[in-house]
Order: C-alpha cells, then structure tokens, then sequence
C-alpha cells in the first residue's frame, strides 16, 4: 500500500502549480525568438492551374493549412481576405504590386501561387514578393510535386510555409514538426502522435496498458517514455524508425519522466532504485551507466538545458510542497528557482535562457488555486504568466524555434493539447477526442 501511495504522488507531482509576478517583470522578460512587430503578409488562395477534378480536395487543404501556418508562425498580421481584389494572382505575370501593397491592403509581403493534379502527381508553384520593391520583388520562388494525395498538398504546404517562415524570420518554423503525446481514445494509454497544427493524429505504440511522459529523441528516430509494467514503472523505449519497441534496462523501483540531452546521448531520469525514494539519475542512451545525481527525497521531472546540456532542470518535494531546482548536469550547484506555491513541470526554451512550468496560484486548504503556465528568465528569476484563468494548465514543451508552446490544458472541459506562442496570444486547441497529455515537440 505504501508504494501505491508513493507512486500516486510522484505522478501526481508531475501535473500541478503556484506564483508571484510583477508588471515589470512581464515587459522585461523577452524570449529571444524575434517577436518583434509583425509583418503585413497579404496570402490570397493559390488557384488552380488546370481543370483536372482531383484539384478541388487538394487545393482545399492546402490553402487553410498555408493560412494557417503563416498565420499562427508569430511574424505576421494576414490581411483578411475579404480586403483583396475579385482576381487573384496564380502567376508572377499576374501580379499588380501597387494593388496590394497600397491601402486597402497594405501588405509587405504578397505570397502566392498555384496548384494543379496531372498524371497522379501534384504539382505546386509558389512566389513570395516584396510589393514594396518593384525593381526586384521576388524574394522567394518554389516549385514542389509529389504523389496526389491530400496529405502531401498538406506537407508541401508546410513545406512553402516553413520556406517563407525562415526567409523572413531567419530560423525554420516549426510547421514540418511533431508533437507526441498520450492518449487514452483506444481505451489505454498509448503514445500519439500529431502534426504541429494538430493534424494527422496517429497511434504510435499499442501497449495496452499504462504510457507516461513521451519524449521524442533530437534526431526523431526513438521515444523514451514510461510505461507500468507487470511490477513497477519502467523506462521504455520505442524506434520510430523500425517501428517497434527496443530494449533499455530495466531498473529496481519505480522508473519515470525520461528527458534526451539535446545531442541525443544521454537520458535523465527519476528513479527511485537505490533506496525507495525517488531521486534524479544520469544514464547513457541505452540506458548503461545510471549514475545518481541528487539525494533530496522525491526529485522528479529532469530536463536538460538544451543549448549547452550542462544544467538539467528538476523538481522537487526537498522542502515540502514541490518546487523548481536546477543543477548542473553532474549533481553540483544545485539552486532553488521557485520558493512559494506548488511548482512543477519544468521546460527550457531552445535558448536556454528561460524556463516554462506550471505554478498553482493560491495554493492552500479552501482556496481553488489554478494551475497556469509561467516563464521565468533564469538570470534575473524575473517570472511572466502565459495563461490565464483557464482551467488547469500544465506539462509545457516548446518549438525548436522558440516561438511556440505546447501543452496540456482543462480549459474545455476535460484534458486536452493546446499550443501558444510565446508572448500569450494565438491560443489554438488540437486535440478533442478522447484525453489527451504530456506533449513533447520534436526538435525538427
């Protein structure tokens, strides 16, 4: 009954949270992601180039999911549509610059195309013009084909999208990513996995028992996640790219929250195999050489810092309620971040320079408390609310771009996956069938 009791409030650990926040600190904290003021993009739908009837399915598709995208890539404001001209242009001989980059329109950027099916294939051709620059306008100019179906008219235009996104805001976006997460829509608690705009959902393991904690590898070839075997939680691992589950040791004791180093070789863990408490382990990534890092009685949630790998994250009950520490990645200079409330499920953004994480707000006996995402810069522990008085928000993970954030989310009634951008805006809902949390973004 004990371990019962013990394992209920590791995993109980790893969901809630509590905070104090200034103004101040709010207009200081930036994410470093070029979040600076939006540029005008003008997105008219790509016409069809030809009058075969299998254009119709995939030119739908990919026009919402082109809008989409750029629409929610956190550097532009769309002109609505309803502001543009009867005629659209598929072709650059098409274009009149002045036409959209005057008022009513006033677009910066003008991105446009066409789409056509011919001999199975689908054929897109996409420009992206500067309207301000008619001596040299074309500043990006792309042609793609594959087999006609309407997931790839979806991929190519995540792939024109993701062109245009590091065009103009210097890095990739984050539209030809993944996001894993678990699942309870087939009666168990499986690892799914979706597109970053939440389509194309997929099961990726058939267990038929008990997943926790997914967390996909740097080079996308393997899931660590935590699974209740026969005896006890273990880390288990699956190959995306063989399709199949792979071997990794198995621990004494209760085994969860696996976390890649960002060069994919090693794992952090909480593990509870040398004395019954659960504690923060070092291994390398097929699991040899677990090496303990911390003695502090119920360390849970690793992460590492992905940008240098020489400070992992943690929480920890040490105190009493649990709060957020970080250590370097060899168990020493272990600091306190948080000291108040319930704090957990600590994110590094890609950066390195914040941490995202669930805080309970009023935490105490006949007060609610509600669980909302912060950021906290690590250098000045300045601290930002993300989310606000929306159900209980939790187990946060961020783009490889820094922009974005995905999470875990009661705001429509039961557990659901949300994504953000960083600044707080652009709350989109992806997920609705089913239970759904813990998701991990892949790294590309």
């Amino acid at each position: 009954m004990l371990n019962k009791i013990k394992i209920h409030f590791i995993l109980l650990f790893i969901p809630l949270v509590l905070s104090f926040t200034s103004a101040s600190a709010q207009d200081q904290i930036k994410t470093g992601t070029n979040m600076g003021a939006p540029l005008v993009l003008a997105v008219p739908d790509f016409k069809q180039a030809n009058a075969d009837p299998g254009n119709a399915p995939l030119i739908s598709v990919f026009n919402d999911t082109l809008w989409y995208d750029l629409d929610n890539a956190g550097l532009f404001t769309l002109v609505a549509k309803s502001f543009y001209p009867s005629k659209t242009p598929g072709s650059p001989n098409e274009v009149t610059l002045n036409t959209w980059g005057n008022a009513p329109i006033n677009a910066a950027m003008l991105a446009f195309g066409n789409l056509g099916v011919s001999g199975g294939k689908v054929n897109v051709q996409g420009w992206l013009y500067d309207t301000k620059n008619p001596q040299y306008p074309q500043v990006l100019g792309k042609q793609y084909q594959e087999q006609a179906s309407v997931e790839n008219a979806r991929h190519i235009a995540h792939e024109f999208a993701n062109e245009i996104i590091l065009k103009l805001g210097g890095i990739p976006g984050p539209t030809e990513t993944k996001i894993y997460f678990i699942s309870n829509r087939t009666g168990h608690k499986e690892v799914w996995s979706m597109d970053w705009d939440g389509a194309n959902q997929q099961q990726v393991t058939h267990l038929g028992g008990i997943a926790l904690s997914p967390r996909i590898s740097p080079d996308n070839s393997r899931i660590a996640f935590s699974e209740l075997g026969k005896d006890a939680w273990q880390i288990r691992m699956y190959s995306l790219d063989l399709g199949k589950m792979v071997s990794f040791p198995h621990f004494g004791g209760g085994n969860y929250s696996p976390a890649w180093s960002s060069d994919g070789t090693k794992i952090a863990f909480s593990s509870s195999m040398h004395d019954g408490s659960s504690e923060i382990y070092i291994a390398d990534a097929s699991g040899a050489g677990p090496r303990r890092l911390t003695t502090g009685k119920t360390d849970v949630s690793p992460v590492f810092n992905p940008r240098t790998n020489a400070q992992i994250a943690f929480v920890s009950g040490r105190t009493g309620l649990p709060q957020i520490y970080v250590m370097d990645s060899d168990g020493s200079n272990v600091q306190k971040m948080t000291d108040q409330g319930y704090a957990v499920s600590p994110a590094w953004s890609p950066n390195g320079l914040l941490l995202a994480f669930s805080w309970v707000r009023r935490y105490g006996p006949g007060i609610p408390g509600g669980a909302d995402l912060y950021l906290m810069d690590i250098a000045s522990r300045q601290i930002v609310q993300l989310t606000h008085d929306g159900g209980r928000n939790d187990f946060p993970s961020w783009s490889p771009d820094g922009r974005h954030i995905v999470f875990e989310s009661t705001r429509s009634g039961t557990e659901q996956i949300w994504s953000v951008l960083a600044d707080g805006t652009h709350l989109q809902q992806l997920t609705r069938t089913g239970r759904n949390t813990q998701p991990n973004w892949s790294a590309r």
